[in-house]
């Protein structure tokens, strides 16, 4: 048990608390605002207030923690250890910088609720993030903090000892588009061809042909070698289905298709399922889309949906996870970059949303990513070689601090043509790595 004190326990101060202690770190905590209490007491313990009483563990607050109101907080830069970091603490703390305010900033994307400038597709773009400023997008620095707070705790209190936390690994599967030419009906596959056919795009034509007569298999049908790569780990394993209206970037065979219902049915055998609100629920009515696309996998796989990955990345706060709440999903994917690897709220270990607007802890949990296939070769243009050092770096940080490692791959980008050659040994790596270390 470790006893933390300060003058007003607010909601900011009772969630980071939580999370860095006994969701990281894995011990219990008890907070008081009894000053005497606090004194009198023998357990462990970390005075978080404004006035230091003699020689205990201390912090001092960044008047963030105190405050109910979002407000573009003042940010001046603390160097410790040869890193650069934020919110500044007292030089009687125990450290210059209150990690506490620094990782509920974090998680929390504050930054994202006041961010004006978005990208093309309406996303908060990357590098508008302190930690790209700072350096610090590659590491999962409230882990790292979450552990400088273990060790000094450690010194202060020899005999109070901290879990070793152990490795994970998820490997998830978002189906945009289930298949490349099968299943999508005379209207789609004749306007398929004759596009082709209008662009000159004979290599396309040919391929389309060849799996419509099936002299070729489906360069999007690798259900079966996935099943090979994830064998014996199934339980590590997500796929994400997007069940969406045909739109502009919704582009799946529809929900009412036998060939897909079949997919998704076969798939729940073996995997954990979740859905994949589209990119238009990000939109107009995006709360009823969210529920009746969720609705929709629910009647086709028989059973209740919780988990889910936006489409595109698309998240916007507060809004996105109030949609997901209103819609019975309490576990999200979405926590992560296209346009980089990486670590979009500095942490890699799964974590509860706090809506602050409301100032208000929330049941959703938020499982980050690091790592995704469209990334890597679209936006990073990585050859294999690049993008294996990138993963690997990627993949020891997070096992030094015995954090969740979780990747993103679609259904066609596995299949080691085009685009994607040399991919597939890629991605088979990547699991074999993440299962072994997993399951040490």
């Amino acid at each position: 048990m470790l006893l933390i004190f300060s003058e007003e326990i607010t909601p900011r101060i009772k969630y980071i608390t939580q999370l860095i202690f006994t969701q990281i770190l894995q011990v219990e905590i008890l907070l008081t605002s009894n000053s005497a209490d606090f004194k009198n007491s023998t357990l462990p313990k970390i005075n978080y207030s404004f006035k230091k009483f003699t020689d205990e563990f201390y912090i001092k607050p960044n008047q963030i923690m105190q405050s109910n109101t979002l407000v573009t907080p003042t940010i001046n830069s603390v160097w410790y250890n040869g890193e650069k970091y934020f919110f500044e603490s007292s030089e009687d703390s125990i450290l210059p910088f209150d990690p506490l305010a620094a990782s509920f900033y974090l998680v929390t994307r504050y930054e994202e609720y006041t961010e004006k400038t978005l990208d093309k597709f309406g996303r908060y773009p990357v590098e508008k993030s302190i930690l790209t400023k700072y350096n610090l997008l590659k590491k999962p620095i409230v882990n790292i903090w979450a552990n400088l707070l273990a060790i000094k705790l450690t010194e202060k209190y020899p005999n109070f000892k901290f879990p070793k936390r152990n490795f994970k690994f998820i490997s998830t599967i978002d189906v945009d588009n289930a298949w490349a030419y099968k299943h999508k009906g005379f209207i789609r596959t004749s306007g398929a061809i004759l596009k082709s056919v209008a662009k000159g795009n004979l290599s396309e034509l040919k391929s389309r042909l060849k799996v419509l007569t099936r002299t070729e298999k489906d360069p999007y049908d690798s259900y079966e070698y996935l099943d090979s790569v994830f064998k014996g780990n199934e339980e590590k394993i997500k796929f994400f289905f997007l069940l969406g209206d045909y739109k502009q970037f919704d582009k799946n065979i529809s929900y009412r298709n036998k060939h897909y219902k079949n997919l998704i049915q076969n798939t729940k055998e073996k995997y954990s399922v979740g859905i994949h609100p589209s990119f238009a629920s990000s939109k107009n009515e995006g709360e009823y889309k969210v529920k009746m696309e969720k609705t929709r996998l629910e009647k086709i796989s028989k059973s209740e949906v919780v988990q889910s990955r936006q489409h595109y990345l698309q998240l916007k706060f507060p809004k996105t996870y109030r949609q997901l709440i209103k819609a019975g999903i309490t576990e999200d994917y979405t926590m992560g970059y296209s346009a980089t690897t990486g670590f979009r709220a500095g942490i890699c270990t799964p974590f509860y949303f706090y809506d602050l607007k409301k100032e208000k802890i929330t049941n959703l949990s938020i499982v980050p990513f690091q790592i995704m296939d469209g990334t890597l070769r679209h936006y990073l243009q990585l050859s294999v070689e690049d993008a294996l050092t990138e993963i690997e770096n990627i993949i020891h940080e997070i096992k030094n601090v015995g954090g969740t490692f979780v990747t993103i791959w679609h259904n066609e980008t596995v299949n080691n043509k085009g685009l994607w050659e040399g991919y597939q040994q890629l991605f088979e790596k990547i699991n074999k790595l993440g299962f072994e270390w997993a399951n040490e």
